[in-house]
């Protein structure tokens, strides 16, 4: 092993440990191990920065263009919320509708993206079903993933082996080169998670009433025990804060209280009609008299600030009063949401106070949920982290504006009284035409597919199903743009140095003996095995050389084990981190690690098996 070798397999080893950690962003270690590698001379600058006008970058960034016109002119819910109409009230039916669905859509666009659409319509779903949201969730998870594998354009890792096998000159895949094998994937996968699920899922179940919008909120508030800690006090005549903005009081600094909702006598001059009318807390909320202000803190905080501002403290502890647990936090007007924050948001690593949720959307974070513990206290102080479930206040018609920002947030469980009109949804036929027409010049091969799909995207902003470019950008995963720019010169570098060569030796010469079968179960296992730690498109990106010298030194076809390689890289379900669709559901869905242990795993290794014993009968040796 020469030098240069061993400090670029040190390198490699360096990132995926970086990579499995989670400390750093996948992006920034791509990038030191890019430098790292141009610094020691392992790759000149010209190599170290053709991954980034590599065509399988250039593609992705169409693609995310073009989900992102599919998503913000409503198309991918219509479609999903249309299909899912038809499974009824069965939870088996319901789980194949849900699967199917989401493959479907997950085979054109990603399967982030896929399940930031989903999750809301399924969890709605579930609840008027009277069935546990879990019970579908991670189906849904897993099968936007195995989506992916029946189309080109459908996962990073297909167009990788696709670009392996071009530079090698072996042979050009088509757009539905991927549909036959990934259909057997589909099916069997399908068939495996639906089994799985049923006997190994909780069976906690819900009551037809639980689907209904009252309970809903009422079980949300008790997840995050709303009512405890939560006081009201009344502004009296000659309350200090009277005629003052809660932007001037700075009441959570001075006293480590949070206003969540004023509530206030309506103006109707009929006697019959003085109720009180709820509005959200926010920072430019004027305090008048006889104001009712909902207090979130502890007694001896909120007792200290009704005493120092003239307040009455009202009747007893919240929680002790027979009320709603949601009274002080949802009403007609106002509502509580449960808010998902995706791998790759923009929020992730954000003190609360500087999301904007409150200057933008005007909604105030009343709790985190972050792997099964709930934050209720300084919030203001915490960061937020990738699959935080945040539960947020507002008004009906802020929580519908937040619900259609998918990139950044997820909301769950929208509430009908939230739901409004997509402002787009005039150009979904649009949409619908140009991501057909895009198929239609990839499947006739008239341009590249990489132009194929500049042409859609391009489209996408100029017919205005996006309304400007800054919107365009916004749809892009820039991190996972720059991770692949950053990984492919990594890959060049194990090429380059003869680890790749060396990699494939070993395959063979500890299975090659046991004939090709064996050698493709290696390659696939092998990817399997690495895209646990690390994501799937860097495994893609490893592995596609790696297995190509292996096929070629054996002397056989190298298209099956470049299809084992994305197969593997794609179907990766046994924990939650693996890919952003399982990290996505787990919040919702309210998983353990060890549950995706127990039905990622044995799915994952069965339909492994099942696959290195089909891919065969496709592409034979």
């Amino acid at each position: 092993m020469n030098t240069e070798m061993l400090i670029t397999l040190s390198i490699l080893a360096g990132s995926a440990a970086l990579f499995a950690s989670g400390k750093i962003r996948s992006d920034m270690v791509a990038i030191m191990a890019l430098i790292l590698l141009v610094v020691l001379d392992i790759l000149n600058p010209a190599e170290a920065l053709s991954g980034f006008a590599n065509s399988v970058v250039i593609m992705m960034i169409g693609l995310f263009i073009v989900g992102g016109g599919i998503f913000h002119t409503g198309l991918a819910r219509q479609v999903s919320g249309r299909l899912l109409k038809l499974a009824g009230q069965n939870e088996t039916k319901l789980l194949v509708t849900v699967m199917l669905a989401s493959s479907f859509i997950g085979a054109f666009v990603s399967n982030t993206g896929t399940v930031a659409v989903m999750l809301p319509i399924v969890v709605s779903l579930a609840m008027s079903a009277g069935v546990s949201p879990g019970r579908l969730l991670m189906p849904l998870a897993f099968a936007s993933s195995l989506g992916g594998t029946l189309t080109l354009i459908g996962t990073p890792p297909n167009m990788v082996i696709r670009e392996t096998l071009m530079k090698a000159g072996v042979t050009e895949l088509t757009f539905f080169s991927f549909t036959p094998v990934g259909t057997v994937a589909l099916i069997a996968g399908t068939v495996l998670i639906i089994v799985l699920s049923k006997f190994l899922l909780p069976k906690s179940s819900i009551d037809k009433e639980g689907g209904k919008k009252r309970r809903s909120l009422q079980e949300l508030a008790q997840q995050y025990s709303l009512s405890d800690n939560l006081y009201r006090v009344q502004a009296k005549m000659n309350c200090a804060l009277i005629g003052k903005s809660l932007k001037e009081l700075s009441l959570t600094s001075q006293y480590g209280i949070h206003i969540s909702e004023v509530r206030r006598k309506s103006s109707h001059k009929n006697p019959f009609f003085k109720t009180l009318n709820g509005e959200v807390a926010g920072p430019d909320t004027i305090i008048e008299e006889n104001d009712i202000l909902y207090v979130k803190g502890f007694f001896q905080q909120v007792e200290s600030f009704a005493n120092d501002c003239g307040l009455e403290l009202m009747g007893q502890h919240a929680a002790e009063r027979e009320q709603l647990p949601t009274e002080g936090f949802a009403s007609a007007e106002v509502g509580i949401a449960e808010v998902l924050i995706p791998p790759n948001s923009k929020h992730i690593n954000q003190l609360v106070k500087h999301s904007g949720f409150r200057e933008q959307y005007n909604l105030n974070i009343l709790g985190i949920q972050r792997r099964g513990e709930y934050l209720l206290h300084e919030l203001k102080e915490e960061r937020m982290r990738s699959g935080d479930a945040l539960l947020v206040q507002g008004a009906w018609k802020s929580i519908a504006k937040l619900s259609q920002e998918h990139a950044d947030v997820v909301v769950v469980g929208q509430p009908e009284e939230a739901e409004a009109s997509v402002p787009l949804s005039h150009k979904a036929p649009i949409a619908a035409v140009i991501m057909i027409a895009m198929v239609v010049l990839m499947i006739a091969d008239i341009f590249p597919a990489v132009i194929s799909v500049m042409i859609a995207a391009v489209l996408m902003v100029a017919t205005g199903c996006l309304r400007n470019m800054e919107e365009a950008y916004k749809t892009v995963n820039w991190e996972s743009i720059v991770l692949i720019g950053g990984m492919i010169p990594m890959s060049i570098a194990v090429e380059k140095t003869g680890a790749a060569a060396l990699i494939s030796d070993k395959l063979v010469l500890s299975l090659g003996s046991f004939g090709p079968l064996a050698l493709l179960a290696g390659v696939y296992f092998a990817t399997s095995f690495v895209t646990l730690f690390i994501s799937n498109t860097a495994s893609a990106v490893l592995f596609a050389p790696i297995a190509l010298g292996a096929a070629l030194q054996l002397g056989v076809n190298p298209v099956p084990y470049l299809f084992a390689v994305t197969l593997a890289a794609s179907i990766c379900f046994a924990v939650p981190f693996s890919t952003p669709p399982n990290a996505l559901v787990m919040s919702a869905g309210r998983y353990t690690f060890m549950d995706y242990v127990r039905i990622g795993l044995p799915a994952q290794v069965l339909l492994g098996i099942i696959m290195v014993l089909v891919l065969p009968l496709f592409f034979p040796f």
